[in-house]
C-alpha cells in the first residue's frame, strides 16, 4: 500500500492497524520517503521483550511530544495487542514511562495506608495497572490507568468479564517528568468532569501532594500539603495521611 504523508498524518490510528497485515510506503511530493511495518518481536531476545515495555521519561516525553489520534474502537484494539502501557484521553494517546523508586515508594507506603484505612469498610483502594475508562459524553470514551484508585461501587459496576465500568470516588496519580502536566491539567479535567470527587496529585521530587476535591464539576476546594504535614481527605472523613511516611 502507498499513502501519502498527509493521509498518514490525518489517519494514524488506522494505518497503525493495517500496517499489521501489508507493509505501508509513505510518500512525499510524490517521493518515496519511509515505510511503515508492523514490529515484530524476536521470540527469543531478552533484551527485544523488556525494551517492550520499560519507557524511560525521554522516551515517553518523545512520544507524547506530538499528538496520536485514533478513534476509541482503533485504541482498544491497538491497546490489547501490547505490553506498553497507553492511555487514551479526548482521541489522543500517551504512553506511560516505568516508573522509577521513588514513584513506587511513594504508591506502596499510600496502598497499605490505605488499605488499613478502608479495612472492613465498604470501598475498597486498588493499585495499578488497573484500567478505568471515563466517559465525558456518549461518543467521548477515555481510557486511563491512575496509580491508585478508591472504589466505593464495586460490586454494583463490576461487569461478567470482572472489569470495572463506575467511576473511582479518589484518584490518585504519581507526578513524574513526563507526566507532571498532563496530571495537572488534562487528567485534572478529566477526572473533574467525569464524576471522580477527590483527586491527588504525588509529587515525589517536591515531596508534596496537591488535594483537589471536586462539586458540580468543579473545583471546589484545594490545598497543597508538603513532608512534615498530615494530609487530610475532604471527602473521607478522618483518612489522614503523614506525609513523611510517603517521602521517606
Amino acid at each position: 500500500m502507498i499513502i501519502k504523508s498527509t493521509e498518514l498524518k490525518n489517519n494514524l490510528g488506522k494505518y497503525l492497524m493495517d500496517c499489521a497485515k501489508e507493509e505501508i510506503i509513505i510518500t512525499r511530493n510524490n517521493r518515496k520517503i519511509a515505510v511503515l511495518r508492523s514490529y515484530k518481536e524476536e521470540p527469543d531476545s531478552f533484551d527485544n521483550k523488556y525494551d517492550d515495555w520499560e519507557v524511560s521519561d525521554r522516551q515517553a516525553e518523545a512520544f507524547n511530544l506530538e499528538a496520536k489520534t485514533m478513534t476509541f474502537e482503533e485504541f482498544l484494539e491497538f491497546n490489547e495487542n501490547t505490553e506498553r502501557i497507553y492511555e487514551y484521553i479526548d482521541g489522543e494517546v500517551y504512553l506511560h514511562t516505568a516508573p522509577g523508586t521513588m514513584h513506587q515508594r511513594a504508591i506502596g507506603e499510600l496502598y497499605v495506608i490505605l488499605y488499613n484505612w478502608f479495612k472492613g469498610k465498604k470501598c475498597i483502594p486498588i493499585l495499578s495497572p488497573y484500567e478505568i475508562i471515563l466517559q465525558r459524553s456518549d461518543d467521548n470514551n477515555n481510557l486511563v490507568q491512575p496509580d491508585l484508585v478508591v472504589i466505593c461501587d464495586l460490586e454494583e459496576k463490576l461487569n461478567e468479564k470482572d472489569r470495572y465500568k463506575g467511576v473511582p470516588a479518589l484518584v490518585i496519580e504519581i507526578a513524574s517528568p513526563s507526566t507532571r502536566s498532563r496530571d495537572a491539567v488534562k487528567k485534572l479535567d478529566l477526572y473533574m468532569s467525569t464524576g471522580v470527587i477527590e483527586y491527588w496529585i504525588v509529587n515525589p521530587v517536591n515531596e508534596e501532594v496537591t488535594v483537589n476535591f471536586f462539586e458540580n464539576g468543579e473545583i471546589s476546594k484545594s490545598r497543597t500539603f508538603r513532608k512534615g504535614e498530615t494530609l487530610n481527605s475532604y471527602y473521607f472523613e478522618g483518612l489522614a495521611v503523614k506525609l513523611k511516611k510517603i517521602f521517606t
